[in-house]
């Protein structure tokens, strides 16, 4: 006689932090609003695009439980007939082929579990899962054992690939966010070894490409500190290679995107992004952000506007990339703690200040607002911070800025950076002029 094993479920369930599977994803569908319309709808399509990757990978009833998210998503940005077709989606994959990619997608799991562990020196972890795919021996013994076996397979054999390289790719990513940059460039390249056909393994190439970018500027920061010497700009010259080869077959927002970032430090001095060094990498830069921009979502991305400012910045259009730092701020959370672009645009709002000295009141309104605007929009000692950073790199500027509020009578933006350069106490007790003491 079968036991009823509901309530040991439930209750099993209960005591989980998430149901297993893609349900414990926050979405943030089914519960009230919250947030700028046009951000809720960027994030939305993001998850859309992210999921629709992973459906090119996802083998047996994994598939269905994607499908559904992405026809869940589809309802939600207002595209009911695409929900509606992905809803009625039905699969003709024969089921014997679907057993046998799962089953090398379990083993080649393992292996991946197996790697992790040994890398954490947690070598007892590393023997359970071996324990665990020998007890399953049998089971394994019908698949092929090796990459090399995977490829000369009789049946399927591209599909073995794409299942081998997702696996390594997957793994390159986990590696990266580990930190160890080298073991994920080798992963890819082990990737790239087995499918090196950039339309059939373009993440190998992206993932080498952010690697690159991503130690170039690690590099570039330790220089900045004076922790290292220049960085490697080959790095910047091979992710570009890497992404080429992308664009050719895939071209898309997050490409083009990343390439653009790479043209940009291609473009500025090694260690001074202030100075530009070759204005053809720049102007490569931009091209690359006008052709992201043709993709729906990009226009809602703050760090492409950021960008798109930093590269107008460097070559001398300040108002323009003061107009990119602003849409990228009101693009931004509400009470995000990331002030990048506050940083970029008060500097660039001085710099007109200095350029248009003979009459700087455009500039002063600029900066009056969006002192405000980021009052509002990001927490106040992280305000004060990047006022104050603006005064001791800048101290000469803002005390030229400084009189010129005080002369015409602007008083609050005065204050508010004498707040940021001396104690609160001294700034209550002293005049505003005498405090500032300026000559």
């Amino acid at each position: 006689m079968e036991t009823d094993n509901t309530e040991d479920i439930e209750s099993l369930i209960e005591d989980m932090q998430y149901i297993p599977g893609h349900f414990h994803l926050e979405l943030s569908l089914n519960c009230d609003p919250v947030g700028p319309v046009n951000l809720r709808f960027r994030d939305t399509l993001l998850k859309q695009e992210s999921l629709q990757a992973e459906l090119e990978v996802e083998v047996g009833h994994l598939q269905y439980a994607v499908r559904n998210l992405l026809g869940l998503l589809a309802f939600h940005l207002d595209q009911p007939d695409k929900a509606e077709e992905i809803f009625r989606y039905k699969t003709l994959t024969s089921s014997v082929k679907v057993r046998q990619r799962e089953i090398i997608l379990i083993m080649l799991s393992v292996w991946i579990l197996v790697i992790l562990a040994a890398s954490n020196r947690n070598t007892t972890l590393a023997w359970c899962y071996v324990g665990i795919m020998l007890e399953r021996k049998d089971e394994f013994s019908s698949v092929p054992m090796s990459i090399h076996d995977c490829g000369f397979s009789a049946s399927d054999p591209l599909s073995c690939f794409g299942t081998v390289t997702f696996i390594l790719n997957l793994l390159a990513k986990i590696i990266f966010l580990l930190g160890k940059h080298d073991m994920a460039t080798g992963i890819c390249n082990m990737a790239l070894n087995i499918l090196p056909d950039p339309e059939l393994n373009w993440e190998a190439y992206c993932m080498r490409a952010k690697i690159n970018v991503v130690v170039y500027v690690n590099q570039l920061e330790k220089a900045k500190h004076g922790m290292g010497g220049v960085p490697e700009r080959q790095k910047l010259a091979d992710a570009r290679k890497d992404l080429d080869k992308v664009l050719t077959v895939r071209p898309c927002l997050r490409t083009h995107l990343e390439m653009a970032q790479i043209y940009y430090y291609m473009g500025v001095d090694a260690l001074q992004e202030t100075i530009m060094v070759d204005e053809s990498s720049i102007n490569h830069a931009l091209v690359s952000l006008s052709k992201a921009l043709q993709f729906k979502p990009a226009d809602s991305l703050p760090d492409l506007h950021v960008l798109r400012g930093r590269c107008l910045l460097i070559k001398g259009e300040e108002q323009n990339a003061a107009e990119c730092f602003k849409q990228a701020m009101e693009l931004e959370r509400p009470g995000s703690t990331d002030t990048t672009t506050l940083h970029c645009l008060l500097l660039t709002l001085l710099n007109l200040f200095i350029l248009e000295a003979s009459d700087p009141s455009s500039a002063i309104t600029q900066l009056e607002t969006w002192v405000n605007k980021a009052e509002e929009r990001y927490p106040q000692e992280r305000v004060k911070s990047e006022l104050r950073s603006l005064y001791r790199t800048h101290t000469e500027e803002v005390t030229e800025l400084s009189k010129t509020l005080i002369r015409t009578g602007r008083l609050g933006l005065v204050k508010r950076l004498l707040e940021t350069v001396a104690p609160q106490q001294l700034a209550e007790r002293r005049p505003l002029a005498r405090a500032f003491s300026l000559s």
